[in-house]
């Protein structure tokens, strides 16, 4: 016959048993005892766990990533949007994590989803799209402040994607091609001017030596043979155009 002391030694082994807990380095048990919650989490390493008296919930401290979906936008300036972003947190007190809010994962979701319509709704299509630095920032912020009471910590938000609707892609599409178009003229016109400085100058440096025109019209006549060799040149003396300038002075 088993002695009663050996069942209930047993038990109480068994009980130990089934008391232990092993937590890894990156989670922290919340534990609560008779309902309470106990003042310190529990963790890491080895812990009791002594049910049913106490209930314990294992809170991870890594830095989880939240892919929030794609939100329609309306911007400040009209523009209809679709964006989505990620968002990057991690619990810094499992106490509150767990007492505050009922699910702090879906909370912050749910939040970081709201928090980026509104704040992208009051931008204009321009700054979402060339100042995505600064909303990244302000959104972080907001995040970080409403999610604090909550013990999570927001590191980062990182707007990952616009799409525009087509007539707007073209219409931007047209408005770089004629900003490119403008840049070219305005270019072309500056070249045209230092042209003409450099021209001017140079006339004023040949009308000043009589030989310089004679020297410049026998290398334009070279090059002209160098380049088209079909090309029947019939030169001219330079006296002549000399005569006929005086004759008409």
């Amino acid at each position: 016959m088993i002695s009663p002391v050996l069942i209930v030694a047993v038990v109480l082994v068994l009980y130990l048993i089934s008391s232990i807990h092993i937590l890894k380095e990156y989670q922290r048990g919340v534990i609560f005892r008779l309902g309470k919650l106990l003042a310190v989490p529990k963790g890491p390493g080895l812990i009791l766990v002594f049910r049913p008296i106490d209930t314990m919930v294992t809170v991870s401290l890594r830095t989880s990533v939240h892919d929030v979906p794609p939100q329609d936008i309306i911007t400040r300036d009209n523009v209809s949007v679709k964006v989505n972003a990620v968002v990057y947190f991690r619990v810094v007190d499992p106490r509150r994590a767990i007492v505050e809010v009922e699910n702090y994962m879906y909370a912050t979701s749910q939040l970081a989803q709201t928090t980026l319509r509104s704040v992208l709704g009051q931008a204009e299509l321009d700054d979402l799209l060339a100042s995505r630095e600064r909303l990244n920032q302000e959104l972080q912020q907001i995040l970080d402040t409403q999610t604090d009471p909550w013990g999570i910590k927001v590191s980062a938000v990182e707007v990952k994607h616009v799409d525009l609707p087509q007539d707007m892609q073209r219409a931007m599409a047209r408005q770089a091609e004629a900003e490119r178009e403008k840049r070219a003229k305005v270019i072309h016109a500056e070249g045209e001017l230092i042209a003409s400085e450099k021209l001017s100058q140079a006339a004023a440096v040949i009308g000043t030596q009589p030989g310089a025109m004679t020297l410049r019209y026998l290398q334009t006549l070279n090059e002209i043979a160098a380049e088209q060799n079909s090309t029947i040149v019939f030169p001219l003396p330079i006296d002549l155009f000399d005569a006929l300038k005086n004759r008409r002075g």
